[in-house]
């Protein structure tokens, strides 16, 4: 069976011998196997510690493949070709990636290994988000490049636990902030039990914290995280978006990363992303005789641009997202470019070599590795075709008359559907097996009774 490295990202994470002693000495009893499935979900298995060490570490463990084709209820869906009644459900295999070896210390005496998936006969998976990220990285790496990126992810807290908000029918829920706390200091400190909480979790489990802050609606907050690689990036971000949940739990609370949980602001997931050379000073985006963006960063900012509505089911995965982009709303509407425009899709900022490109059309529930690989892949694509950047969006770009987003999954299933770009750079078998799940999920919507129809409908009409 192939390993990767089993180097640690940092000194806060473990090695395969780390681990190994603290299970024998009895401080780790239970080792979570995970990977990340096309909902951006962290499944897997608790494994007990000493089997772990026994039978799992040089070999693996599997699961069922259904696990990467079904919906949110985990109901088997019929048309995906990777798994089936027909098929028989097969199993694919979990491979260890080592260098991800790390605590969890709000659950004591457990750590976690996060995953590839393979076939049974050792290929890997192409539809699974973790792969399709890493094909880009390899694409990036053919030209001598690493991708570096960072995402800021908003949540809103509610003081209401999640039983009993599931009780509610998630109605009437009460938020941690009763009014706008955008940047507030004493907003934040209201919060902070529940944010310092996890915040000083996230660092020792091997992430690396910036801040914390208010965001606009009532009970809205970030917590920011360094910048690393895209796959590390991916797999700390998929990381922090499961434990803040269950840490939330532990305090009595709840948090949501619904692009739009309500009426009010939506959750963004700001994503931050430059190239680099192999080695980290060698600047890719920015041409230092020049004073300037390099030609090849225009190019990768015109190929982020020319492939958003092809790829915007990766960065806005779900019915909810589409809810989000309203003009005015600091959502994005406009594909169009500007130099620290926050009414544009696309933000430019930094210099030298903090000069990074920011998405803004991403939300809160976006699977990162399918938001980060589509990023890099239309921007590899710009380069390599040699696309040319049109001009900046100058002042307001929600009334600029530029080209907009899809406004419903519909719009972008089709735009995806229809893509020779998304076939080119990502293979007919993935764009397949993401049309579908676009069906599922806007067949199931489109059955489904509201409660704005029952309101509206139920008396008066």
């Amino acid at each position: 069976m192939q390993q990767f490295t089993s180097v640690p990202r940092n000194d806060r994470m473990l090695t395969v011998e780390q681990l190994r002693t603290r299970i024998l000495d009895d401080d780790i009893d239970t080792v979570i196997l995970a990977f990340t499935d096309m909902q951006g979900r962290l499944q897997g298995k608790l494994v007990h510690g000493r089997f772990f060490l026994d039978s799992v570490l040089g070999h693996g463990t599997e699961g069922c493949n259904y696990l990467l084709a079904v919906d949110v209820d985990m109901n088997t869906v019929d048309g995906y070709e990777i798994s089936s009644w027909e098929a028989g459900y097969g199993d694919m295999e979990f491979e260890l990636d080592l260098g991800t070896i790390r605590l969890l210390p709000h659950r004591p005496g457990s750590a976690m290994i996060q995953c590839d998936l393979k076939t049974t006969a050792g290929q890997a998976i192409r539809v699974s988000p973790r792969e399709m990220l890493r094909a880009q990285t390899e694409r990036a790496a053919s030209h001598g490049w690493k991708a570096v990126a960072g995402t800021e992810l908003e949540f809103v807290v509610f003081d209401t636990p999640y039983d009993e908000a599931w009780d509610r029918g998630y109605r009437d829920l009460v938020p941690a902030n009763r009014y706008n706390v955008d940047y507030s200091v004493l907003g934040s400190t209201i919060v902070e039990p529940l944010l310092r909480d996890i915040r000083n979790t996230m660092y020792q489990a091997g992430l690396t914290v910036e801040s914390a802050k208010g965001e606009c609606n009532f009970g809205q907050h970030e917590i920011a995280f360094k910048y690393d690689d895209v796959l590390t990036t991916a797999d700390n971000h998929t990381v922090y978006k499961t434990f803040a949940k269950d840490l939330a739990r532990q305090h009595g609370q709840s948090i949501t990363f619904m692009a739009k949980p309500n009426q009010r602001e939506g959750n963004s997931c700001h994503v931050h992303m430059s190239l680099r050379g192999k080695d980290d000073d060698e600047l890719v985006f920015w041409d230092e005789g020049a004073g300037g963006r390099s030609v090849t960063y225009d190019r990768f900012i015109a190929g982020v641009l020319a492939t958003m509505r092809d790829f915007t089911l990766f960065y806005a995965p779900n019915i909810n997202s589409y809810k989000r982009f309203v003009k005015g709303s600091f959502a994005p509407t406009a594909i169009a470019w500007g130099n620290d425009n926050r009414t544009s899709a696309v933000r430019l900022v930094g210099r030298g070599a903090g000069a990074r490109m920011e998405n803004r059309l991403p939300g809160g529930d976006m699977n990162p590795y399918l938001g980060l690989a589509a990023m890099l892949a239309g921007g590899l694509y710009g380069i390599e075709h040699e696309l040319e950047l049109e001009p900046e969006t100058l002042g307001n770009a929600y009334e600029s008359g530029a080209p907009t987003v899809p406004t419903t999954m519909h719009e972008a299933r089709e735009a995806l559907a229809s893509s020779e770009i998304a076939a080119e750079v990502f293979g007919e078998d993935v764009v397949r097996h993401y049309v579908h799940y676009a069906d599922v999920e806007t067949e199931a919507f489109d059955a489904a009774v509201t409660d704005w129809e029952l309101r509206r409908g139920f008396e008066r009409l």
